[in-house]
């Protein structure tokens, strides 16, 4: 344990609280190149850190982020799940995108085994390619997927930007996997 936290038995006392799933609020209090800082309104304040809460980046959003800021801005009122506390730094580990639907698991539930889909390509890796499929969801179509003859490089069949005729997509028949 910090000693942050060994030191100020009022946070040592919160921390010990806390749940996994429970549901905490709070205002954000810094945001950094990490992640962000909140200051939760039933707890105390970190002796360190400008927040007892602190959130991750891929804890922020179901989307891509580039920059915490892109989601949120210090002084935004937040709800999140509290996932574990940090033994090292003293502090509960939040997640703001645990409270969002999950739009890998809506669109699932949208989409059929061997569906047709539509979709624009976005990026080419040498495996194969990426296709936009929804504002949300990225599907990854894989080289020897592209062409009924073999292809070693993606750019001979699909560039950036592209809308190919029809891409087949394989989910999972057991979503629990």
């Amino acid at each position: 344990m910090s000693m942050a936290a060994t030191e100020n038995p009022e946070l040592w006392a919160f921390l010990k609280t806390l749940r996994a799933g429970e549901m905490l609020s709070g205002q954000i209090s810094s945001v950094e190149r990490f992640g962000v800082f909140v200051a939760l309104d039933d707890g105390p304040e970190h002796p360190v850190f400008p927040g007892v809460g602190f959130i991750t980046i891929p804890e922020l959003s179901w989307r891509h982020v580039e920059t915490a800021s892109d989601v949120v801005q210090v002084g935004r009122r937040v709800t999140c799940e509290f996932l574990q506390f940090d033994t090292t730094n003293g502090e509960a580990r939040l997640s703001l995108r645990a409270t969002q639907p999950d739009p890998f698991q809506m669109f699932a539930d949208i989409t059929a085994v061997g569906q047709t889909l539509q979709g624009r390509v976005t990026k080419l890796v040498p495996f194969g390619v990426f296709v936009r499929l929804t504002d949300d969801i990225e599907g990854l179509v894989h080289l020897q997927e592209l062409s009924w003859t073999p292809v070693e490089d993606p750019e001979t069949v699909v560039r950036v930007g592209d809308k190919p005729r029809q891409l087949w997509i394989d989910l999972c028949k057991s979503r629990n996997n």
